[in-house]
């Protein structure tokens, strides 16, 4: 036998999620590279740990009671690096965030500093659909969550981050384009909407009654990276965050069309359930956000004031 670490972590995590697919996005890998790594792990033992029927997988009675083995293995190992981090004076514990799906283009930008300086600090963030983000910041299963709009529903307290502008985008042309009305634009095309109950959404639909917008022809797409496909592939326009497409308008796959009203202006906002008594690891992270966000919002971020007048 001859494991790693790294094997007993993703097997572990194959087992939780019974897919390769949604095991590779948790871990930030490839799903090839998980399948390598699943393959190698099961090559060490005679009995199979999984199973494929049809085009699903399948954990076996023997791989279930591996990934028992293999969990408490991983708690055993963590523990020894926090007792490690612990004796010698560092900051350690778990940081618990869940983010809004366009978050994703947000958040690490405001942990990479933070999270370079305490290495005994395990970050779990889950980047989801709006409204399992508010369930898990109401369940308390979380220590923060990272908005564009914010729940009237919950009592909290919150720290804006960054701007966030959303602009009308459809696929690039030569053409130069001068600002319009919202309905000169919008009259005979496909216009997308992200899914019912998406901050995006919720935005967008806002803008068009002010402006009694009809359409013609809608589609309803469940993720900002779908809808930006569907843009790429001349489906139809939408009114998406800047933040999620950057490297497209700078390589002139996509374009800004220039509306009168817009951008609709909110702003990325880190919410937590008033009263929280939040652990030393999320409290130092609270700490570090107020000291820091403008010099990370400056690094990162500065790009936008380009397409924001």
């Amino acid at each position: 036998m001859n494991y790693t670490l790294h094997q007993l972590h993703i097997f572990v995590t194959i087992v939780e999620t019974k897919s390769i697919t949604k095991a590779s996005e948790i871990l930030h890998l490839t799903q090839p590279a998980v399948s390598i790594q699943l393959r190698n792990f099961q090559d060490q033992f005679d009995i199979p740990l999984t199973e494929v029927i049809g085009r699903k997988l399948y954990v076996t009675s023997f791989g279930h009671e591996i990934a028992m083995v293999a969990a408490d293995i991983l708690r055993q190992v963590a523990e020894i690096n926090h007792k490690t981090l612990a004796y010698k004076g560092q900051l350690m514990g778990q940081l618990r965030i869940a983010v809004v799906s366009t978050g994703k283009y947000v958040m690490p930008y405001f942990l990479a500093d933070f999270m370079s300086e305490h290495a005994g600090i395990e970050l779990n963030m889950d980047v989801t659909n709006k409204s399992k983000v508010l369930e898990s910041l109401e369940l308390n299963e979380v220590d923060f969550a990272l908005v564009s709009v914010v729940p009237t529903h919950l009592a909290i307290e919150q720290l804006e981050l960054l701007p966030n502008h959303l602009f009308m985008v459809g696929r690039y042309t030569n053409a130069a384009r001068d600002a319009r009305t919202v309905n000169e634009v919008c009259g005979d095309l496909t216009l997308i909407h992200r899914e019912m109950g998406s901050g995006t959404r919720q935005s967008m639909e806002k803008f068009l009654e002010k402006h009694k917008v009809q359409t013609r022809r809608t589609m309803e797409l469940t993720s900002n990276e779908a809808v930006k496909q569907a843009v790429l592939a001349g489906l139809g326009n939408s009114i998406m965050p800047l933040i999620g497409i950057r490297n497209e308008l700078q390589q002139n796959e996509l374009q800004i069309i220039p509306i009168k009203g817009l951008p609709i202006k909110t702003s990325w906002r880190l919410i937590w359930l008033r009263g929280k008594k939040h652990a030393p690891a999320a409290k130092a992270f609270l700490k570090h956000l107020k000291t820091n966000k403008s010099t990370i919002v400056e690094r990162n971020f500065h790009w936008c004031a380009h397409y924001v007048r």
